[in-house]
């Protein structure tokens, strides 16, 4: 299948010339409604004529990247300019010496890799991600780089330590969450993985802060962070928060227990929500 791991040398997959000109004029698209229009049509074109991976830089980083059933991939090869510009651009604002950035829903690297190429070799990056087929592809794509500051968990993040079910999106297999997202049956199907709660991550990981975290765990968020904030020392939380900001899927409104809980609100984008935890007080 064209979508299976391929693991030869980065580089072998080079885009064709006509692909190559379709991305460059995908990714020349200013972000109007006329602009994704015609973005987003050049691209299920060319998607359609593609046989397997596509190796590209983007957010100065190598990706292989797999466009045919992950929308992050899609957005990364075809139109970066969309993806997340300025979530992105408000977490490297507060690089500093020892940044310290989670990536809870990594994908295949688009939050992780981007932010590691900006922050230079003092950082540390953990990108966590539970779905195995995307994994496998985070795992390849950090190895391309020469940053050495990315460490991949696969792990779900979640209230408990053990394994949970992992619900997988045939469509979009970026879209895998432990909560059901839809009521129709795909084949893709689900999978048992193994689960953390986001305390035991920084005890293993031994953080001692956070400087930015990136949740995007398709509804689950609330799940992560309502006994986190319950329980971890004000020390351990992170100083920004990016949320996917899909409301509908919460079962406790992330927003308001962010507030509630002494976080500033930021920005709201067409897809996220950012939080700024400013408390110095240490318990």
């Amino acid at each position: 299948m064209r979508d299976d791991l391929d693991i030869s040398a980065f580089g072998t997959r080079q885009p064709s010339s006509i692909l190559a000109r379709v991305l460059r004029r995908t990714r020349a698209q200013p972000d109007t409604w006329l602009g994704r229009r015609i973005a987003f049509f050049l691209r299920k074109m060319a998607i359609g004529r593609l046989q397997g991976p596509v190796d590209i830089q983007s957010f100065g980083t190598n990706f292989r990247l797999y466009p045919f059933s992950n929308v992050c991939e899609k957005r990364i090869l075809f139109t970066p300019q969309y993806f997340d510009q300025a979530e992105r651009n408000l977490i490297v604002s507060r690089i500093r010496p020892g940044f310290v950035f989670l990536d809870i829903g990594a994908n295949i690297g688009g939050y992780a890799l981007g932010i590691a190429a900006a922050a230079g070799p003092g950082a540390r990056i953990v990108a966590i991600e539970p779905q195995p087929q995307i994994f496998e592809r985070l795992i390849y794509n950090i190895a391309q780089n020469p940053f050495g500051t990315v460490k991949a968990v696969a792990s779900a993040i979640a209230d408990h330590d053990g394994e949970l079910t992992l619900f997988l999106n045939d469509e979009n297999r970026g879209q895998a969450s432990v909560k059901i997202v839809s009521s129709e049956p795909t084949a893709a199907g689900m999978v048992k993985v193994a689960a953390r709660s986001l305390m035991t991550l920084i005890r293993e990981e031994r953080l001692t802060h956070i400087d930015a975290a990136k949740l995007d765990v398709e509804g689950a968020e609330d799940l992560i962070l309502e006994p986190f904030l319950r329980d971890a020392p004000k020390s351990l939380w992170p100083k920004l928060m990016v949320v996917e900001n899909i409301e509908g899927r919460w079962h406790k409104d992330v927003r308001t227990l962010l507030l509630d809980h002494g976080y500033k609100k930021l920005m709201v984008t067409r897809r996220n929500v950012a939080f700024e935890f400013s408390d110095e007080v240490k318990d």
